[in-house]
């Protein structure tokens, strides 16, 4: 099952249609597996061993040259507990990390891109 999830974004904005069964629609285009994706962009996401991430695993979003305000993190079918030492290693460099189910990140998603929020969020596909 794929749920529509489609707000009104602004043009060339990358916007999160649907999820389910194991991939993600966005932007006409469909992925399968983990994503990262950014306000103009989605790549491909590979997390070493979730739930235990770690720094290196948000390493895409670290790596921006214009760095984003607010990391969702979807974890799948259910929300995590993300160890403080991550959190707080994001916050030193201004990112806040908010953990969540995939459905509710890619929700959120859609609606601080429509609010013209400097967001990216790391999804876990679910289904």
């Amino acid at each position: 099952m794929s749920l529509d999830i489609s707000p009104m974004v602004p043009a060339g904005r990358q916007l999160i249609q649907s999820y389910g069964d194991g991939q993600f629609t966005i932007s006409d285009i469909v992925f399968t597996g983990p994503v990262v994706i950014f306000p103009e962009k989605t790549q491909a996401w590979s997390p070493a061993d979730p739930p235990n991430f770690t720094q290196d695993d948000f390493e895409p979003v670290l790596a921006l040259e214009d760095p984003v305000d607010i990391l969702l993190l979807g974890c799948g079918d259910t929300g995590q507990f993300i160890h403080p030492n991550l959190r707080d290693a994001l916050r030193e460099v201004g990112i806040t990390i908010e953990a969540m189910d995939t459905g509710a990140a890619c929700r959120t998603f859609n609606v601080l891109l429509g609010e013209d929020r400097r967001v990216a969020a790391a999804l876990l596909p679910v289904g």
